[in-house]
């Protein structure tokens, strides 16, 4: 047993505040020095992560505390990238259960909840942002343990210990009316009372399982895992085993990193228990396991949820096609898109027969948003197709479709409109309560394709105070066409550039897309109508600048 490592994990819905409480941690276990502040939110390191505001990738960092040291892994809260959580749950032995102390378990709470309590782990739950003015710690306490109870959770989970918190103030307390509220030590020693070391022979052959996968420049594929047995050493001769028992190669390690604060570190050599990143193989991939030539039998993993939905990408083949990126070949496309799904497990790429369109399956729009986004800054053009959920067939062969649980908290006087729109997209209502401040949370079972393009619909509705949160649920029988109207497009009739003038007189025509300025082509779609079917329109009309006046034609 390695008694100085603890290995946990921090899970919440989004905007609970898991990366906001890891600086506070990191600022107050001494891993900065004295004359170092850490930026705010320093694990969210990826570009689109500052801009979002979001955690896209589950990232571990390592504090030291009392001469222990405490691996921590920060898990995003979206539902489209549950797969980075349900890997990462594998590398700990507890979980910090975030809740806030107002919104209360939302649907990712009970998401990763469900994943943490089925793999044995025993939470420990922190009510965090207790400062807010509308805080209803005992009601939440309450919501959480029936949610515990709703999961199965069995006698020891049950029994979790609670701290209330202001992660963003950086302190934490076991009794909020005794306690002084000054800093995270409590939190600290309750990991080291309640999380159990790693209980692995250290004397056994070496084993790793593979949880995370990204690309170096310099040392090629970096695999980070929990070592479950044995001890690993810098030019260690090992292989990789599939989950079949399958080899599939041979390699020897040239890099082992271990992590502390936000930075690696490389070491000559690491025991059981600790988390590492290696280099040194080609092929091995997630989920495999890494180990000494004598073992034959893998460490078995959970099998990841599968995708719900699915976009076409394709080569831009519009005549605007090599004016904005460098690289705009399908073979380009294909090599990326065949990259990103070896490192990110929730998603799938499939070639068409003609090898020129790829279909990628992801959980949601928000995670093939991002795939997008990302491809876009480094320089790919593409055609993207609009979204569409994934079918599979049952054993009589019945079709059946994703259905996810979305949970709304909406002011009470725009609930009827709410509960009108999703029932018309075969929405089930399973639950409405009172929520506290005027606000309603209703709780809805609806099919995955009647929730595309609904965010915008939604924030019109409610003026833009409701708050929206979805989670996939299970695959259930076909629900029959969908019943409402879908608006039509806003088509380009000539190639030029948008000019402001057309823009300005057509806004009563619908949603543009397009800015004056921007390049248009014939045939493009440069907005939504606002009506039923598509409507042609001129955006290239400029303002006939004549020297004939009357006052009261122009406008201001």
């Amino acid at each position: 047993m390695t008694s100085n490592i603890r290995n946990i994990a921090i899970i919440a819905h989004v905007d609970h505040g898991k990366t906001t409480l890891i600086d506070a941690m990191l600022n107050q276990s001494g891993t900065f020095h004295e004359n170092k502040q850490a930026d705010d939110r320093v694990m969210d390191s990826n570009d689109l992560e500052k801009e979002r505001g979001i955690t896209i990738l589950a990232k571990p960092t390592a504090i030291s505390w009392k001469n222990n040291k405490i691996n921590i892994i920060d898990t995003p809260g979206h539902a489209d990238f549950g797969g980075e959580v349900e890997r990462v749950l594998s590398m700990a032995d507890s979980c910090l259960l975030l809740v806030d102390a107002a919104e209360g378990p939302m649907p990712q709470t009970k998401f990763v909840l469900s994943k943490a309590l089925a793999l044995g782990l025993k939470p420990i739950v922190i009510i965090n942002k207790i400062d807010r003015h509308d805080q209803r710690a005992d009601e939440v306490l309450d919501e959480i343990f029936d949610l515990f109870v709703a999961l199965d959770a069995n006698e020891k989970q049950l029994d979790f210990p609670i701290l209330y918190a202001v992660g963003r103030d950086g302190w934490c307390v076991e009794d909020l009316d005794k306690d002084e509220k000054k800093n995270l030590h409590p939190l600290f020693d309750l990991i080291l009372k309640h999380v159990s070391p790693p209980d692995f022979d250290e004397n056994a052959p070496f084993s790793m399982l593979a949880t995370l996968l990204e690309s170096n420049s310099f040392f090629g594929r970096i695999l980070t895992g929990r070592i479950y047995s044995g001890t690993l050493k810098e030019m260690d001769n090992l292989k990789s085993l599939n989950l079949n028992s399958d080899l599939v190669e041979q390699g020897r390690i040239t890099k082992l990193q271990i992590f502390k604060g936000v930075e690696r570190i490389s070491v000559k050599e690491a025991k059981a228990g600790d988390i590492v990143s290696i280099a040194g193989f080609s092929k091995a991939s997630v989920s495999d396991t890494i180990c000494h030539q004598s073992i034959e039998e893998p460490i078995k993993s959970t099998p990841i949820d599968p995708p719900t939905m699915s976009i076409t990408i394709g080569v831009n083949d519009s005549p605007l096609a090599g004016t904005e990126g460098s690289k705009v070949t399908s073979r380009m496309i294909r090599d990326r898109l065949f990259a990103e799904a070896e490192t990110n497990v929730a998603i799938t790429v499939t070639e068409s027969d003609n090898n020129d369109a790829f279909e990628v399956g992801g959980r949601g729009e928000l995670q093939l948003g991002v795939l997008i986004e990302n491809m876009r800054r480094e320089g790919f053009e593409l055609s993207v197709s609009r979204p569409k959920v994934l079918f599979k067939e049952d054993e009589n062969g019945s079709i059946l479709e994703p259905i996810e649980e979305v949970v709304i908290d909406v002011d009470d006087e725009f609930s009827g409109s709410v509960v009108e729109k999703v029932a018309i997209r075969k929405g089930e209502m399973t639950d409405m309560k009172p929520s506290g401040g005027g606000k309603t949370r209703i709780t809805f079972l609806v099919p995955s394709r009647g929730l595309i393009g609904y965010q915008s619909e939604f924030l019109t509705d409610t003026k833009g105070t409701g708050v929206i949160n979805r989670i996939f649920h299970s695959f259930v029988p076909y629900k029959g066409a969908l019943s409402f109207k879908r608006n039509g497009a806003l088509i380009s009739i000539g190639n030029g550039e948008a000019v402001a003038y057309a823009i300005f007189n057509l806004q009563d025509r619908g949603t543009m897309f397009v800015k004056a300025g921007q390049k248009v082509y014939n045939g493009m779609i440069i907005g939504q109508n606002a009506k039923v079917g598509d409507l042609d329109i001129n955006i290239l009309k400029g303002k006939q600048l004549t020297n004939v006046r009357a006052s009261g034609t122009d406008e201001a």
